[in-house]
């Protein structure tokens, strides 16, 4: 099964441009999806998930029309967006059986398996009978990853998921979404470049609406071989050197700005190769910079 976007285009009432003719095609496995805040990867996703209508544009999700068959995208879709709401009152155990119950389990042994086997998955067992309103941000994320699973999906859409969770937590998430990725599309969408190298074998960078690349990130590092510098700058120098090169990234290591700058030709002696990595990607692409 393939998700397959075409022509996609979206822009609200106050003039935004969300999407800008959007095309991709998302085959089974991890898919990032990379772009600054506000670049449009959340009206995607909405989009994707049923949730919000284009302007223009298809999507199917291998026969199905998703923007016409919303029920039958819905059955096999799981979906954890950056912000959702729960019955605080109700138990995280309780809260998930009514899911697993909506999604079409509707035998009770089957349901409850299935809910015992999610809470121990999602690190949720010690916590199953408090009430959701109890709660800390990185418990609640894990139930939201629960419920994003509860009923095994075919098409798994998450949006920036590892918001409130400490890095153990993060490592297991990604571990399970790694694990499911083998049989599913799964599609990441966040602006931490590190979690889409580590984890996506594909990816596409998106930016005021429009896809700037698709692809395999080892292609996008690929295409910057020999044209990154570095060196470390005096901080009273930083602004001059963005005026004369074009500075890709600067962060401060031991007080002093280290900068990145792309250029085809050799620089001065001051600067050495530097070996691109996909943020050098990310900002140039952004930028406009080929």
């Amino acid at each position: 099964m393939e998700l397959k976007i075409e022509n996609l285009s979206k822009t609200y009432a106050n003039g935004t441009k969300a999407l800008d003719n959007v095309s991709l095609s998302i085959p089974h496995g991890m898919y990032g999806l990379l772009g600054p805040n506000g670049a449009g990867k959340t009206t995607l996703m909405r989009t994707l998930a049923t949730l919000q209508e284009p302007d223009a544009g298809t999507v199917h999700l291998g026969e199905i029309d998703v923007l016409k068959q919303k029920d039958e995208v819905r059955r096999l879709l799981g979906y954890l967006p950056q912000e959702f709401g729960v019955y605080p009152r109700i138990s995280c155990q309780d809260m998930l059986s009514h899911l697993a119950l909506l999604k079409g389990i509707t035998r009770s042994g089957e349901r409850r398996q299935v809910v015992e086997a999610m809470l121990q998955r999602c690190n949720l067992y010690d916590v199953r009978k408090k009430s959701l309103a109890s709660f800390s941000g990185g418990t609640r994320q894990r139930f939201g990853i629960a419920q994003a699973l509860i009923s095994n999906p075919q098409l798994l859409i998450v949006d920036e998921p590892t918001a409130g969770l400490d890095p153990g937590e993060r490592n297991r998430f990604y571990n399970l979404l790694a694990e499911i990725g083998e049989q599913v599309i799964v599609i990441l969408s966040t602006h931490i470049v590190e979690d889409v190298m580590d984890l996506c074998s594909r990816m596409a960078i998106i930016n005021l609406g429009r896809v700037l690349f698709e692809g395999h990130p080892e292609d996008a590092i690929k295409s910057l071989a020999g044209r990154v510098w570095q060196r470390s700058i005096p901080k009273s120098e930083l602004a001059g050197y963005q005026q004369r090169y074009q500075v890709i990234s600067s962060r401060l290591v031991g007080g002093r700005p280290f900068v990145h700058v792309l250029s085809a030709d050799p620089l001065d002696a001051g600067f050495t190769p530097s070996t691109p990595n996909l943020e050098d990607v990310f900002f140039t692409k952004i930028r406009g910079w080929n």
